[in-house]
């Protein structure tokens, strides 16, 4: 029996040895469990802060393409009017041209004809 007993230790020991070893891969294990939800609690607060971040610039864009297409709007009316007053200038100048030598003619003194 005294094999039969160092058999049976000889297998207690293997099997405590399994169990140890199974408890630190477990522990190990563990470790990086905690590791990776650590990492992923910081991952969901960056997202949470840039999602922030994202919604404050959108919000601005959207403000600033408003400014913008006003700025457009205005510019191409004041353009078109600015167009428009040239013309009158142009034509009131033609005018203007036109009516001196109109009253140019009429002021010069009539020659004699014989």
């Amino acid at each position: 029996m005294t094999q039969q007993a160092a058999a049976m230790q000889t297998y207690n020991n293997e099997l405590a040895k399994c169990i140890e070893d199974l408890r630190e891969k477990r522990e190990e294990l563990n470790s990086q469990i905690r590791q990776e939800e650590e990492e992923k609690e910081r991952l969901q607060h960056d997202i949470r802060l840039l999602t922030d971040k994202l919604s404050r610039v959108n919000e601005s864009l959207t403000q600033r393409l408003a400014a913008r297409a006003t700025f457009d709007q205005t510019l191409a009316e004041t353009e078109a009017a600015y167009a428009k007053i040239l013309e009158s200038s142009q034509s009131l100048l033609s005018v203007l041209k036109q009516q001196t030598g109109n009253l140019s003619k009429a002021t010069q003194p009539r020659r004699k004809e014989h």
